[in-house]
C-alpha cells in the first residue's frame, strides 16, 4: 500500500506572448498518450487555440462539472449544450477529453493496449460518490485488463492544506470509505478518538489527504501501484495554479488526455 508522489515532467510553450506551463505524467508519457496538466495561465486561452497549439486536431470534449459521479462518453459532449457530469470516457478515436480544476484532483486514465482513455474531476465529493470505482468498472466492462490500466493524478491540494471539521470527516468516512480504506487513511487515529468520545474543540480542523485516499481506491480496484503516477505539486502552495481554498477564485486550469 505504498503511497508516494512523483515529479512530473515540466514543459512550456507560448501563445500570444503568454507562457503556458504544463506537466506530464511519466507513465502516460512513456506509453505515448498525449496529455497535460496545465497551470493557471491556461484559463486565459481559448480551448480551440490551446488544442491547436498542441497540434491536437481532434474533437474537444468538455463538461459542465458538478461534483458528481456522472460519467459520459466523449461523443455526448459534442452536443450544443454542455452536459453536467464529472467524467468523460473516449468512445472514438481523435477525442480530446478536457477537465478543469482548482484544488480538486484531475485524474487521467488510459488502457495501454486498447488505447481507451478517460478523465475525471474528483474532490472530496467525488470520492464520496465513488466516481473512481464507477470509472474503472466502465473500463472493465469494455474488456480492459487491470494490468493494462494506467492512472495519473495531477496537481491538486495537499493534505496539510485541505482541512475539514470533524463532522465533515465523519460524514466522509460514512459515505466514501470501506473499513479497509479507513485503516490506511491519515485520519484513522482522529476517527477512532472521536468514536471514543474524545471531544475536539469546535474550531479544530483535520487534514484529509485526498490524493492518498484516491490511491487507496485505485488499489482496491486492482490497479497496480506501478501503474499509478501521483503528482507531488500542491495547487494551494504553488502560486502558478488556481486554488479555490487559497483565493476563492472561480477560475480553473485545464487538464486533458487524447484518444
Amino acid at each position: 500500500m505504498s503511497f508516494s508522489q512523483k515529479y512530473f515532467q515540466e514543459n512550456e510553450f507560448a501563445i500570444k506572448d503568454k507562457k503556458l506551463k504544463y506537466y506530464l505524467s511519466p507513465t502516460l508519457l512513456e506509453n505515448n498518450f498525449k496529455h497535460g496538466f496545465f497551470t493557471k495561465t491556461s484559463s486565459e486561452i481559448n480551448l480551440s487555440l490551446l488544442s491547436n497549439r498542441l497540434k491536437l486536431k481532434n474533437k474537444n470534449c468538455v463538461l459542465n462539472q458538478i461534483h458528481s459521479n456522472q460519467i459520459i462518453i466523449g461523443s455526448k459532449t459534442l452536443e450544443k449544450e454542455r452536459v453536467e457530469a464529472d467524467g468523460i470516457v473516449s468512445d472514438k478515436q481523435n477525442q480530446n477529453l478536457w477537465i478543469y480544476t482548482a484544488d480538486c484532483m484531475p485524474i487521467l486514465f488510459a488502457d495501454k493496449k486498447k488505447r481507451l482513455v478517460a478523465a475525471i474531476h474528483c474532490g472530496r465529493k467525488g470520492l464520496e460518490n465513488k466516481i473512481i470505482k464507477k470509472l474503472i468498472k466502465i473500463f472493465y466492462d469494455k474488456g480492459c485488463l487491470k494490468e493494462d490500466m494506467l492512472v495519473a493524478i495531477g496537481p491538486s491540494i495537499s493534505k496539510k492544506n485541505y482541512l475539514i471539521d470533524n463532522k465533515t470527516l465523519q460524514n466522509f468516512h460514512k459515505k466514501a470509505a470501506s473499513k479497509e480504506s479507513i485503516l490506511f487513511s491519515d485520519s484513522m487515529e482522529i476517527s477512532l478518538k472521536s468514536e471514543e468520545s474524545v471531544k475536539l474543540q469546535k474550531n479544530d480542523l483535520i487534514p484529509l489527504n485526498l490524493k492518498k485516499y484516491a490511491h487507496i481506491e485505485l488499489l482496491k480496484e486492482n490497479i497496480s501501484n506501478t501503474n499509478i503516477d501521483i503528482s507531488n505539486l500542491c495547487t494551494y502552495e504553488t502560486p502558478n495554479f488556481h486554488s479555490w481554498r487559497r483565493t476563492k477564485t472561480y477560475l480553473r486550469q485545464w487538464n486533458f488526455i487524447s484518444s
